[in-house]
């Protein structure tokens, strides 16, 4: 029984640190990519907060490359801090998205350029200048979910992941 058991168990290494930051950089892309596919592929404007959750994964982009290159030269304390950051800004990616759940849930409201703005009365060009500012998408508007969650918690859900990968990374160079 206990033989079978330890078959079950996997080994417990620690993730690398250039294979971890190679893959936050590639995890990174891989949501970028398939954020800016959506748009000009699939025809899906952004709102404010779908651009605001892309901010965090591009830093994540570009720290992760750079520790990825620099990683045989990183004193461990330095990996640390560059996966802590890495792990933060995931987080931040969750936050927003989060947030951006609870717009399009109507739990709370958007930012104020996340919504049509009132139409002038009587002003025919400040109409017309309302409706050529407006937001080409809301952030209240579901545009495309799967499995009834919306892109915005398909996208907080994987920040989480990867903040979780990130900070079992740092605690496995902490051993």
């Amino acid at each position: 029984m206990a033989a079978a058991m330890n078959v079950l168990r996997l080994p417990r290494a620690a993730l690398p640190p250039r294979r971890y930051f190679a893959l936050a950089a590639l995890a990174s892309g891989a949501m970028l990519a398939a954020a800016f596919a959506f748009q000009h592929v699939g025809g899906l404007a952004p709102c404010e907060l779908c651009v605001w959750q892309r901010v965090p994964y591009a830093a994540v982009l570009v720290l992760g490359a750079l520790g990825a290159l620099a990683a045989a030269r990183l004193p461990r304390a330095g990996a640390l801090a560059l996966a802590a950051a890495c792990a933060a800004l995931f987080l931040a990616d969750a936050a927003i998205a989060g947030f951006h759940v609870g717009v399009e849930q109507g739990w709370w409201r958007g930012t104020d350029s996340c919504a049509a703005a009132a139409a002038p009365a009587g002003d025919l060009e400040a109409l017309r200048e309302a409706v050529f500012s407006a937001p080409a998408a809301f952030c209240d508007a579901v545009s495309w979910s799967l499995f009834g969650l919306s892109m915005a918690a398909w996208n907080g859900l994987a920040a989480l992941a990867f903040a979780a990968v990130s900070i079992a990374a740092a605690a496995g160079w902490r051993r």
